[in-house]
């Protein structure tokens, strides 16, 4: 288990947690039946984009065969890809679940999420109200055109990395290695934390 999900920890080598984190102690896994561990990005830039983003998880625990065991800090972010000033800044976070539902179907339930806050998808890199990403499914590597895993630029992106860091310190991505030295080869530069704000963890 990792350090993160569990109270009281008192290893003085365990690397403090940030207090935005919000985490669940794995007693909620004996809800499900083996389940798997995934790896979610949220972001958004059009609207209420915190409560388009609480909205979201809420949503995704309300998943049969899904729990949410945390949520990461929320990040501001620019927008990648477009003329700087052109789109409002993205509210990023990362979430950390369990679930008994194969890559496929929890790819449908994120477009369902995504649908469910008016995603438009009429151009690559335009503004949406709302992405749900899988970013990584247990320890799967795949070239499915129709889901890569993990996230083909997962690894380059510090609003996914820098996040999900903050949850665990000691995460993998798949074929890539640790999350640690990944946000060490990446800018930060228009990525930053928002302390100010939370997101909760559903009950």
């Amino acid at each position: 288990m990792t350090a993160f999900f569990t109270e009281g920890h008192s290893d003085p080598t365990v690397q403090p947690v940030p207090a935005s984190v919000v985490a669940k102690v794995d007693a909620a896994d004996t809800t499900l039946q083996n389940p798997k561990r995934a790896v979610i990005a949220l972001g958004s830039n059009l609207g209420n984009r915190l409560e388009t983003l609480q909205g979201a998880i809420d949503a995704l625990e309300d998943t049969p065969g899904l729990r949410i065991k945390a949520v990461s800090p929320v990040y501001e972010t620019e927008p990648w890809g477009v003329e700087p000033g052109s789109q409002p800044s993205y509210f990023n976070a990362v979430v950390v679940l369990k679930t008994t539902l194969p890559p496929s179907s929890l790819l449908e339930r994120a477009h369902a999420v995504e649908e469910a806050f008016n995603r438009v998808r009429d151009e690559r890199w335009g503004p949406r109200t709302l992405d749900v990403d899988i970013v990584a499914y247990a320890d799967v590597v795949t070239d499915d055109p129709h889901l890569t895993l993990p996230h083909p630029r997962a690894h380059e992106r510090a609003f996914v990395l820098a996040p999900w860091h903050d949850v665990e310190p000691e995460a993998q991505l798949p074929g890539r290695g640790a999350v640690a030295a990944l946000l060490d080869t990446v800018t930060r530069d228009g990525v930053e934390p928002r302390k100010d704000l939370e997101l909760r963890l559903p009950e």
